[in-house]
């Protein structure tokens, strides 16, 4: 047992010690210094022709002067975002991601649809939830890919080059984000969110439209238009479900479940359909 603690005191040392190092490595100052206030070469004679500060003409200042001894000092990029903070930056955003997505991208509505789509069919689970998210992302994508580009060259590459701070780099790339919401929000549910938040707003431009109203209104308009491309998905299915209920009825097997028989049927009018094709396809080009 005594051995057993000593090794664990042991190994707990070293832990402490590893740790101790490390953080003296990341907080050691980036500085670098040759031969401080010693003469270069190897003569003991300066060869420090001219003082510093003392030049008095622009002409003494393009002289040669030899310095005889050289500092070097790294700022750790002043100006620009520390590493450790841009780790943070980065870990924020990611876990700010899925909101954003949700909120301010097409993701919400192909997801409704395809859900509706798969309540039409009447196939449960099939397909699963992550097939309809998979999908979902990879059509978001495909329809916010010019969006994204317009916020990387337009925000993201000047800041990272400098040439714009961090909240003119914000305030640019939401533009690109604004100019994709606004026209597939409504302007009834503009005007609703704009007059309880009590604002004045003409109905046409987009610049008076704060973020905080532009957010919501686009959600209820992404909602609304879903529901109605779920409603005319389910029509050519209820019609099916009528059918083969009526179907039932007149032959009298009322105790036959009609969901059962018509399952099939929606399965197969989809797949001659191209059904998929279809939904995708049309569901996509609203966005255009």
């Amino acid at each position: 047992m005594n051995k057993r603690l000593r090794i664990g005191k042991k190994i707990w040392k070293i832990i402490c010690l590893l740790i101790t190092v490390g953080i003296l490595c990341i907080h050691a100052p980036m500085t670098a210094r040759a031969s401080e206030h010693h003469l270069t070469g190897e003569t003991e004679i300066s060869t420090v022709i001219n003082p510093p500060g003392t030049a008095q003409t622009p002409e003494e200042l393009n002289t040669l002067n030899t310095a005889n001894y050289v500092t070097i000092s790294y700022n750790e990029g002043n100006g620009e975002v520390n590493g450790a903070l841009r780790i943070l930056l980065t870990l924020t955003f990611i876990a700010l991601l899925p909101t954003i997505i949700i909120m301010m991208t097409s993701f919400t509505r192909i997801l409704v649809v395809l859900h509706f789509t798969r309540a039409a069919l009447n196939t449960q689970t099939a397909p699963p939830n992550q097939v309809l998210i998979g999908l979902a992302l990879i059509l978001t994508f495909f329809i916010m890919q010019p969006t994204i580009t317009q916020v990387y060259e337009q925000a993201l590459i000047p800041y990272e080059n400098g040439e714009i701070t961090q909240e003119e780099a914000i305030e640019i790339g939401m533009e690109p984000l604004r100019e994709f919401m606004y026209p597939q929000t409504q302007t009834k549910d503009v005007q609703m969110f704009m007059d309880i938040a009590q604002l004045e707003w003409d109905g046409e431009t987009l610049e008076d439209i704060p973020n905080s109203v532009l957010l919501p209104s686009f959600m209820v308009s992404e909602l609304r238009t879903a529901f109605w491309i779920g409603f005319l998905i389910y029509i050519p299915f209820i019609v099916i479900d009528m059918v083969v209920a009526s179907t039932l009825m007149s032959m009298g097997m009322m105790m036959l479940p009609p969901t059962t028989i018509s399952m099939p049927f929606k399965i197969l009018l989809f797949v001659l359909a191209d059904g998929w094709n279809l939904v995708i396809g049309n569901l996509v080009r609203t966005f255009y």
